[in-house]
């Protein structure tokens, strides 16, 4: 857990500095595509700019005027867009990355339209597809927090398909070589307390406990303990939760507010509440 948080951490770094490391041009040149090598070489450009500036986006442009049919610069291009929450603009350039490179780019777009713009259905849509090209194995996010079937199984949740978010958790976690996610018992165990299922919930939340603690799960895991009618249990983990989100063990992402997060408002709330 701890290695994929701090792939995580640097991954959110290194957006925040620049575009991308040096692409390795020398590739193209060594498939004797020149065009593409031109391309690639104009393309490294960018790491001169700001990825916000006039002239970054100038990079690329005259990248995609050498090469219109790699699909790099589109993404590139499209990031800044994405960032800044301009749907529409991002979406142009990135359904052109996808349109010229599907197996790189649609599960990249789909994690994207779930986190970034909640546009599930357009999530759904690009999970299905690239199960099919990728013969069920879409793979993860681009910042590594969920598994493809996850961002499905959440997209299905939003859209008031609980039974299928289910169904569709449980079908990824029974693959063998399956790396479970950071955060997929806590949203597994949410979806079993919200049908009721308090003692699948509560298993759930333990299992998330002993592989990555967090604030949100001890919450959860109280209030299924309220439900049982279990007092003790239920103020042991509020006040738990509680000193799990001082010291910052609890749900991050810089740019949305994650599916199930809480925050530390209703943990104090739950805990001046009487029982």
């Amino acid at each position: 857990m701890h290695i994929r948080s701090l792939i995580f951490v640097v991954f959110i770094s290194f957006l925040g500095k620049a575009a991308h490391a040096q692409y390795n041009c020398e590739w193209f040149k060594a498939q004797g595509n020149m065009v593409r090598y031109q391309a690639c070489l104009e393309a490294n450009k960018s790491n001169e700019f700001y990825q916000f500036s006039k002239e970054f986006h100038e990079v690329y442009d005259r990248v995609m005027e050498m090469d219109p049919t790699w699909a790099l610069p589109y993404r590139a291009k499209s990031v800044s867009y994405l960032k800044s929450g301009d749907f529409i603009n991002w979406k142009k350039l990135i359904d052109q990355a996808v349109a010229y490179d599907t197996v790189t780019y649609l599960g990249y777009r789909a994690g994207c339209r779930f986190q970034f713009f909640r546009d599930y259905t357009g999530a759904i849509e690009d999970c299905l597809l690239l199960k099919k090209v990728m013969n069920n194995d879409m793979g993860y996010t681009a910042n590594g927090q969920y598994h493809l079937d996850i961002v499905l199984a959440l997209s299905y949740k939003a859209l008031g398909d609980p039974n299928k978010a289910i169904e569709t958790i449980l079908e990824r976690h029974h693959e063998a070589n399956y790396m479970m996610g950071i955060f997929d018992m806590l949203h597994l165990g949410v979806l079993y307390a919200e049908q009721g299922d308090l003692q699948k919930a509560k298993a759930c939340f333990e299992k998330q406990e002993a592989f990555n603690d967090l604030a949100e799960n001890r919450y959860y895991l109280a209030m299924v303990y309220k439900k049982l009618g279990q007092k003790k249990k239920y103020i042991e983990q509020l006040e738990k939760a509680k000193s799990l989100y001082t010291i910052g063990l609890k749900m991050n992402d810089p740019y949305q507010a994650p599916m199930d997060k809480i925050y530390l408002k209703q943990i104090e709330i739950a805990l001046a509440e009487h029982f």
